[in-house]
């Protein structure tokens, strides 16, 4: 089986969401057909890829017949099921490895793994059970987050735990299930490392953009940082390549920090193309999107440095996209639809980036 899969092959990608969608469309400008799995009948990647099929990934007749049809198999979340790609393994490469799945659909494996390599994290108990919960308090302190262990995302899944309240009830808020409890961290921004590893080991970063969140959910996201970040950019980057180099990843590989007064605190990770790297698509030489394509595929990784002097992402979440008008109003706008059908409150339904010529300084 050759590495490298040349243009004209089929990538397979598990998922079927607006991060699907943008692979698919970076791959179609290299020359790659793109085919979607995913349990939905309709969804924003198949709308813009060759093929599709609809079926539930524990379905390991469906499974196999999605791998015959593809060249590579990679991922457009982290929550597809791990033990259901037995069915497809050996029979086409998984880029990146399940492994990689696996350590991030679990909190407490995903910090324990970081911070075997060297990465600091904020102070953390586990509870699986309501009677767990004092413990883990009495690790964390107050207040804390409780993030549910498995499956949390944009904020679903969590409660936070405020001097006075009762952490058992909290715990219940935050779905009564095996739960990650973390103490709060005193920082000043919050930002991401995101990386490309190539099949040849091969290691490129992006401007690490400055994160703001609403409610658990991405707003914003700035490049270049500020000056409190880009100090600490240098440490994080040396984590995260850590982290891809103990996984042989292969691939976009997120990690979320904070920028703290000690230096960067590692949040969670993503093992995917991000949501705070959307401004890469106008922004960057290479997007995210391409990188992440030419990296499974086996080709060469493109320049990820910023094609121009700042750029700034906004998320569209419910009826934001409706604003659709007044935003291509602006020639600075460059402005991303996902094609979903319903907006409702929380659900991320398209992004905006603003590309600006000012000068600014990049980060080493």
């Amino acid at each position: 089986m050759s590495s490298v899969i040349p243009p004209g092959s089929t990538i397979g990608i598990m998922g079927g969401g607006q991060l699907g969608r943008m692979l698919s469309m970076a791959a179609a400008q290299l020359g790659y057909r793109c085919h979607i799995f995913a349990p939905e009948e309709t969804s924003p990647g198949a709308e813009v890829s060759a093929a599709s099929s609809c079926a539930d990934y524990s379905d390991d007749a469906a499974l196999s017949a999605f791998a015959a049809a593809c060249d590579v198999v990679t991922y457009e979340f982290e929550n597809v099921p791990v033990a259901p790609l037995a069915a497809i393994a050996g029979k086409v490469p998984l880029r990146p490895s399940p492994r990689a799945l696996e350590i991030a659909q679990s909190r407490i494996d995903e910090k324990r793994f970081v911070t075997d390599l060297g990465g600091r994290a904020a102070p953390y108990g586990f509870a699986e059970t309501a009677e767990d919960v004092a413990a883990a308090m009495a690790i964390a302190g107050t207040p804390a987050i409780i993030k549910s262990n498995r499956m949390g995302y944009d904020g679903k899944g969590q409660a936070r735990v405020m001097p006075g309240d009762d952490p058992v009830a909290r715990w219940h808020e935050a779905g009564g299930v095996p739960a990650i409890i973390e103490g709060f961290v005193d920082f000043d921004a919050e930002f991401s490392v995101i990386l490309a590893r190539g099949l040849d080991g091969d290691i490129r970063f992006w401007d690490s953009a400055e994160n703001a969140h609403v409610a658990g959910i991405l707003d914003r996201s700035s490049v270049p940082a500020s000056a409190a970040i880009s100090a600490q950019v240098p440490a994080a980057r040396a984590l995260a390549a850590k982290v891809a180099q103990a996984l042989d990843y292969v691939g976009v590989l997120t990690l979320e920090f904070f920028a703290t007064g000690d230096g960067p605190v590692f949040n969670e990770m993503a093992p995917r193309v991000h949501n705070s790297g959307h401004w890469t698509i106008e922004g960057a030489f290479t997007s995210q999107f391409e990188n992440h394509i030419r990296a499974i595929c086996g080709l060469p990784l493109g320049e990820t440095a910023l094609a121009c002097h700042s750029a700034e992402m906004h998320n569209l979440i419910g009826e934001d996209a409706s604003r659709w008008p007044d935003l291509l109003a602006d020639p600075a706008n460059h402005l991303h639809l996902y094609g979903k059908h319903r907006a409702a409150p929380g659900r991320k339904m398209g992004h905006v980036t603003r590309i600006s010529l000012e000068p600014r300084a990049r980060q080493p």
